[in-house]
């Protein structure tokens, strides 16, 4: 019987060592295969606004060379404005930022453990990198584009499979595939939507209606929207008689017509669904217009950049080349903005798709906008670009008084209210100590943190395509955050699913206990008046009412201010 006995008691210490090292001393976070300290040398590291501009540090690399013509555009124009800027945001706060903006959730204790080992110099780009790696980042950048590209419903059941669009889309994300070979593939490939997951973008616009066909006209609004952020939707029925949309080419602007719509739709006249998927047909677009007397047949013309037209292949091949031409800046402008707003939680220009056609653009725009063209449309460049960036580093906060003109010209970084699946994320992950991906998360948890965060979305409620447009909170949200089933699941006792329990398990004090709750909920070590309320109250319980405090601690950070809004 001792010899059981003793059995068991060894089997319980070697369990405890493995939880505590698995939350304490876990240092197994590998490096990523991408990591260059050298990328940006020191540029992200000290503030060039403090530098003179004659003084600014040589590029040695075309890295350093684009970022630093950012950083001089955003600077003239705070000097110009004469907008003082904010200082630099400490690294947890970053890496809370490029989280939230590339995977929807937040670091967890291990990962800021393994990142606060590094160099201090080097941590945004090892932080930067990883992300670029993760699954996560896939999945969940995947579904934002997603949104733009076919929207947030189900659409047709047998001609539509959203989930496999947004998992074709994180492949390509992680595969690293150039954006203008994606969207060409969108736009103009033929096939089953099964086996060529892109031509979903098509086939969601067919409905009973449109005899089970692609529709001409949502293809049309789709396409400039979604890939050169135009908004010419009105067009569908009327002349632009309000003189809002201009479009025509460089430098010689012209007022929108109804025509400039239906041209663009006869690009996808002929694409028909058949025995093998989406093929090319020889059907014609007719339609008939506002005063027109009948309808007409209606040519495939673009409205602008007619030179980089290309002839060969089909109607939508050649619109696809045209639309991803590195002369057809608006493509760029719009991914730019786009990816802009994904990182930083604002875009640059707003609303999101409706950039002008002939200007003016924020400091920013077309730097970025040259650079991904010059870059072979290069995402994670982009990507990198903006996270180093000065606006993306300043701080929200600031010991000046900072108003709407500071944000709106990113001399602080603009608060920005966390979307629903951040939310969801972010609880969820915070409930954790170990990084919930697929490297390290069991396959259980995997399903349960998906269904945890559909059915918390769904409460909460999903923003749908315009999820940028800024929206107050509302008392419901409040209300089921307070005292949603997944914050009382998250925050309850459970050794096994509640980083609450388990911290009051293995850690040593009430001060590493608070610091742990502190970083593993808000990414940051509570402050020193923080520390004083709560560390004599964590001290002062009993051992069976320490967890209580803790998880109280717990719900009262998850419900707090801070950890609903991207800062």
């Amino acid at each position: 019987m001792w010899q059981r006995n003793l059995l068991f008691a060894v089997v319980c210490l070697f369990g405890f060592g493995m939880l505590a090292s698995n939350i304490l001393l876990r240092d197994h976070v590998p490096t990523p295969r991408s990591f260059e300290p050298s990328r940006f040398g020191n540029l992200t590291n000290v503030s060039s606004s403090a530098t003179p501009a004659n003084k600014q540090p040589e590029p040695k690399n075309d890295w350093q060379a684009t970022l630093l013509k950012l950083n001089a555009e955003f600077e003239a124009k705070w000097t110009g404005e004469g907008l003082q800027t904010t200082p630099r945001a400490g690294d947890l706060t970053l890496a809370r930022r490029l989280s939230l903006g590339l995977t929807g959730t937040i670091p967890s204790l291990e990962e800021i453990r393994a990142l606060e080992q590094l160099p201090e110099g080097q941590r945004l780009e090892w932080w930067t990198s990883r992300l670029l790696e993760d699954r996560r980042f896939g999945n969940y950048v995947g579904e934002r584009l997603a949104r733009v590209y076919v929207g947030t419903e189900d659409g047709p059941l047998i001609r539509f499979r959203r989930s496999r669009f947004v998992e074709w889309i994180s492949d390509q994300l992680l595969a690293h595939r150039p954006y203008d070979e994606m969207a060409q593939e969108m736009i103009g490939s033929n096939g089953l939507w099964t086996n060529n997951p892109a031509l979903n973008f098509i086939t969601v616009t067919t409905t009973e209606a449109n005899k089970e066909q692609p529709d001409e006209v949502r293809l049309a609004a789709r396409t400039v929207r979604a890939f050169l952020a135009l908004r010419i939707d009105c067009l569908q029925c009327h002349d632009d008689n309000l003189g809002t949309n201009h479009l025509g080419d460089d430098g010689a602007p012209r007022e929108s017509k109804q025509q400039d719509f239906h041209q663009l739709a006869a690009f996808f006249a002929p694409a028909k669904v058949g025995l093998t998927g989406i093929q090319e047909s020889k059907d014609e677009y007719n339609f008939k217009y506002l005063r027109g007397e009948k309808e007409e047949l209606v040519p495939a013309k673009v409205p602008y950049g007619d030179d980089l037209m290309s002839p060969g292949g089909s109607r939508r091949q050649q619109l696809a080349r045209w639309t991803t031409h590195a002369g057809n800046k608006p493509f760029a402008r719009a991914i730019v903005n786009r990816m802009w707003a994904i990182v930083c939680g604002r875009p640059l220009v707003e609303p999101i798709d409706e950039i002008p056609l002939h200007g003016p653009y924020p400091p920013g725009m077309e730097i970025l906008a040259e650079d991904f063209v010059a870059h072979g449309h290069d995402l994670q460049r982009l990507i990198r670009l903006i996270s180093a960036s000065e606006p993306f580093l300043r701080s929200s906060t600031a010991d000046f008084e900072i108003t709407q003109q500071h944000e709106k010209g990113w001399a602080a970084f603009p608060l920005s209210r966390l979307q629903p699946q951040q939310m969801a994320g972010a609880m969820i992950q915070s409930s954790s100590l170990n990084t919930l991906d697929e490297k390290n998360a069991h396959i259980i948890w995997l399903l349960a943190k998906s269904q945890q965060t559909q059915q918390f979305v769904q409460r909460y409620g999903d923003l749908g395509e315009d999820e940028f447009t800024d929206r107050g909170g509302t008392i419901p949200q409040r209300l089921l955050l307070m005292n949603g089933e997944l914050v009382q699941e998250r925050t309850t006792q459970n050794l096994i699913a509640n980083a609450a329990t388990r911290i009051v398990v293995v850690t040593p004090s009430a001060e590493a206990a608070i610091d742990a709750a502190y970083l593993a909920v808000l990414t940051r070590r509570p402050t020193a008046e923080e520390r004083e309320v709560f560390v004599p109250r964590l001290a002062a319980a009993r051992r069976a009412d320490r967890r209580v405090v803790l998880e109280d601690l717990y719900w009262v950070l998850v419900n707090s201010t801070e950890f609903s809004w991207n800062h």
